[in-house]
């Protein structure tokens, strides 16, 4: 028995993922092309991709929204992991790391339920809301440019429904958030703000799973 989250040595590491992973033959062919990549870092680790995946079943999530998209690994593994009649709506920036992600959906032939919006995420967030699809998502995911995280946020509170799920990643930061320095990057002072904020925010359930670089998850409440 142990009282606290143990750390994971690589061995330790490669047994979870000999235990539990089931990846879909593109998903691991993906997550090892971008594993060559310069910044492969900014993937999710396959364990929080199947996670992802059984929560958006878990919830019978349709509709899942994502904040970041890099080579598109965790929208493949939550857009595979819901109904063919599902959408997934996809925000991100670069058409660079984006390309690569469209060559993979098209791979495991989610490309159809996957829109890919390439422009700086609040305006498509703000663009849905226009539109009239407050409380239409079932799962949302960000994990895109840190200074934003408070705004992705609060644009997802509306846009995903009560009973929803955000999931929140990169809230550890490697560890920076626990007592930023002077010298740290904007982005490190406002994501340790943030996450004590979360904490006492009456319109979500929330919980903090040591998964990755950590990971925040809020259920919407009424």
């Amino acid at each position: 028995m142990t009282s606290r989250t143990l750390a994971l040595d690589g061995a330790l590491h490669d047994y979870l993922l000999n235990i539990s992973l089931s990846e879909h033959p593109v998903m691991r062919e993906l997550r090892e092309f971008t594993a060559t990549l310069r910044l492969a870092k900014m993937q999710i680790a396959p364990e929080q991709g199947q996670f992802m995946a059984w929560l958006a079943q878990l919830i019978g999530a349709r509709r899942y929204l994502e904040i970041g998209v890099f080579t598109g690994y965790s929208s493949l593994a939550v857009t595979l992991a819901m109904p063919a009649d599902s959408r997934t709506l996809a925000c991100d920036v670069s058409e660079t790391f984006t390309a690569v992600a469209r060559d993979y959906w098209t791979r495991a032939g989610v490309a159809d339920r996957i829109e890919l919006v390439l422009q700086p995420a609040l305006a498509t967030l703000r663009e849905q809301l226009a539109a009239g699809q407050a409380g239409q998502y079932d799962l949302a995911f960000i994990d895109a440019d840190k200074p934003a995280y408070r705004d992705y946020y609060e644009a997802c509170l509306q846009l995903v429904r009560p009973g929803g799920v955000i999931a929140i990643d990169n809230i550890f930061l490697s560890g920076r958030v626990v007592e930023p320095k002077p010298e740290d990057p904007p982005g490190v002072h406002l994501m340790h703000e943030f996450n004590a904020s979360l904490k006492h925010d009456p319109r979500i359930r929330m919980c903090v799973l040591p998964v990755g670089d950590g990971l925040t998850l809020c259920t919407r409440l009424a």
